[in-house]
């Protein structure tokens, strides 16, 4: 059995995680990180991710597994991208939402995409796929469920927005399970 460190503070990203690759890695075990957070200075998804992983690796010396992710607006140029969690530079759900709709005040086209990055360092190797989950950004937020953006985006594909998913209905679609399920198929690979 190999235990992992998830390289994340926030915790409605390790409760989704945990509800993600709970039964896809099986015996392996998924612990919380508590060290330094490293400094987000990359300027793709994919390369926020490797440093989070990186830092959380050379802390603890276990295989850490982290991601980067956002929501990329086509109207704003794929903005707020690597920035939506601090869009609006308070680092809060409600004001990055309030930012986004009054950037996108007017805007015909309101095409999105939520964007995961999700990487794993060992020591040994590193490990970066990426998971992208179409939609678009609604007019008003609807929904409860999920953090971040949820509430305005609406997914191609399904008539609600992805915060009236249930979290299982959620983790089985979304940006984070696509790019988890493709490093997943690595790990087992690579831990068994």
């Amino acid at each position: 059995m190999t235990v992992f460190v998830l390289a994340t503070h926030n915790a409605h990203k390790v409760e989704e995680l945990r509800r993600i690759l709970g039964e896809r890695l099986g015996t392996h075990e998924l612990v919380g990180y508590d060290g330094p957070e490293p400094v987000e200075d990359g300027d793709t998804f994919e390369a926020n991710a490797l440093i989070k992983a990186r830092a959380a690796n050379r802390h603890t010396g276990l295989p850490a597994i982290a991601d980067d992710s956002g929501i990329a607006v086509a109207a704003l140029g794929g903005a707020p991208g690597i920035h939506s969690a601090r869009y609006a530079g308070t680092r809060s759900d409600a004001d990055n939402n309030a930012m986004l709709l009054a950037n996108l005040a007017g805007a015909a086209d309101r095409s999105a995409e939520f964007v995961c990055a999700a990487a794993l360092v060992d020591g040994e190797r590193e490990l970066v796929v990426r998971g992208v989950w179409p939609g678009v950004v609604l007019e008003a937020p609807a929904g409860t469920h999920g953090f971040g953006y949820d509430p305005l985006f609406r997914p191609d594909g399904i008539p609600t927005s992805s915060a009236e998913l249930t979290p299982d209905e959620k983790n089985a679609v979304s940006h984070r399970a696509r790019a988890f399920g493709a490093l997943v198929a690595q790990l087992r690979a690579l831990y068994g």
